[in-house]
């Protein structure tokens, strides 16, 4: 049955692309069923779910009612149940479960392996996707109870492929391209992310945390998965050492011969580029100065934000002491508002087996299972009970770094046995070190 839709026809009247236009899209592709699929669930899954939308747009609520329990056999995870509560009037959507299966590390296609998933969610869901999800799944829209198992038993068994988290688990792991294409990745994204997904398969597939869990994986401060605001483990590849100039491609930018930003922003007349207006005066830190035609960077006071590189590429390039920065307590809006993520480790090697990276995951889960509340994020509890306290839990000493506003909102407070004598000890090993 076709519906009328005159309010959610407006969305394709805009200059921007419509997901309503995609939907109709599909609709009719499914009616007309040119490739005589036999459908698995109703030929008019999407026809209703315009309807429903629709109607939700008209009434000002949602159609949609909690799932309760849905899922495949041993797993906890990977399946959000949703139906709707008008069956009678739309039936295509009677059952309507997302699947989230998970994403190759990149997100590294073949276009057999694309292929085919879109035939089985044709066959046996109703052919929407979201590529991706804002965790980084795949995410199938939309089939029924009896579908569920057939789906996974596909992927298993004959895709080498596995469901994605969902609930109160470690959700899917998502890494930048890392150093397969990027030329600024301070780590291997890929295999960090592999590896932690191999290691933490129960906590991924059978949920026992206060509420979800995210790891996010940055080659580089740019952040191009969003880590530091969304994950509430980041792992933003980052170096010691100082950044390497050339100067001779300092003079060409200056002298016009190079395009700033690697050309990005050729196709709008910016002008001549002015050296001290679009990095020297840019620079969040100020410890760039350019005086006689050479660039000096204070590295000691550089934070790595990387906005002189990626204006001045192939002027600039990140040092050779490379690792990650460890970051925690990134979220959405929940219980307590959006929050970006705190340093915890300001720099660890990412060399195999991880031990390290892996011993300050479980101390954290430890101490979030232990102190955390229901439906409370890791970033809640942290700003709970401090900072200082995660850093207490896994033994890291308090660092100039994890102060977030210096004299105004400190995150590290001395103790009352800490501060009797301390400044004493302090002066003392800071006169014995100038001494040495």
């Amino acid at each position: 049955m076709k519906h009328a839709t005159p309010l959610i026809d407006q969305l394709e009247t805009g200059p921007w692309p419509s997901f309503v236009s995609d939907m109709k899209h599909q609709a009719e592709k499914r009616a007309k069923n040119e490739e005589n699929i036999e459908f698995q669930i109703p030929q008019d899954v999407v026809e209703d779910l315009l309807g429903i939308l629709e109607l939700s747009f008209n009434d000002g609520t949602t159609h949609w009612k909690h799932g309760g329990i849905v899922g495949v056999f041993g797993y906890g995870g990977g399946v959000i149940g949703r139906y709707c509560d008008q069956p009678g009037n739309f039936p295509g959507v009677a059952h309507f479960h997302t699947m989230r299966v998970a994403q190759p590390g990149g997100k590294f296609y073949t276009s057999k392996y694309l292929k085919e998933i879109c035939d089985l969610w044709d066959l046996r869901g109703s052919g929407i996707t979201n590529m991706h999800g804002s965790t980084g799944d795949i995410i199938f829209l939309g089939t029924t109870t009896p579908q569920l198992e057939e789906i996974f038993f596909e992927l298993t068994h004959n895709m080498n492929q596995d469901l994605g988290g969902s609930g109160s688990n470690l959700r899917t792991p998502a890494d930048c391209i890392g150093q397969a294409r990027c030329e600024y990745a301070c780590y291997d994204t890929q295999a960090l992310c592999y590896d932690l997904t191999q290691e933490y398969q129960d906590e991924l597939h059978r949920p026992a945390f206060p509420y979800k869990f995210k790891f996010k994986f940055d080659g580089c401060p740019n952040g191009c998965v969003a880590s530091i605001a969304r994950a509430d483990m980041s792992f933003i590849g980052t170096w010691k050492d100082d950044i390497k100039v050339d100067q001779e491609a300092v003079a060409a930018y200056v002298g016009g011969e190079f395009a700033p930003n690697a050309g990005a922003h050729s196709g709008r007349d910016w002008g001549a580029f002015d050296i001290q207006k679009e990095v020297v005066a840019l620079c969040p830190s100020e410890c760039i100065k350019y005086e006689d035609g050479k660039l000096a960077i204070n590295n000691r006071e550089c934070v790595r934000c990387m906005h002189c590189i990626n204006v001045m590429p192939r002027a600039l390039r990140i040092g050779d002491e490379r690792g990650l920065s460890i970051l925690a307590g990134a979220k959405a809006p929940i219980l307590d508002g959006a929050q970006m993520g705190s340093l915890v480790v300001p720099f660890v090697k990412a060399e195999e087996p991880y031990d390290e990276i892996k011993e300050i995951v479980e101390g954290i889960w430890d101490w979030w299972m232990e102190e955390g509340k229901n439906r409370e994020r890791l970033g809640e509890l942290m700003k709970r009970q401090g900072l200082q306290k995660l850093l207490e839990v896994l033994n890291i000493k308090p660092d100039a770094r994890h102060v977030q506003e210096p004299r105004s909102n400190p995150y590290i407070f001395w103790k009352e046995d800490e501060v009797e004598g301390g400044w004493e000890r302090d002066i003392d090993e800071y006169r014995k070190h100038h001494q040495r």
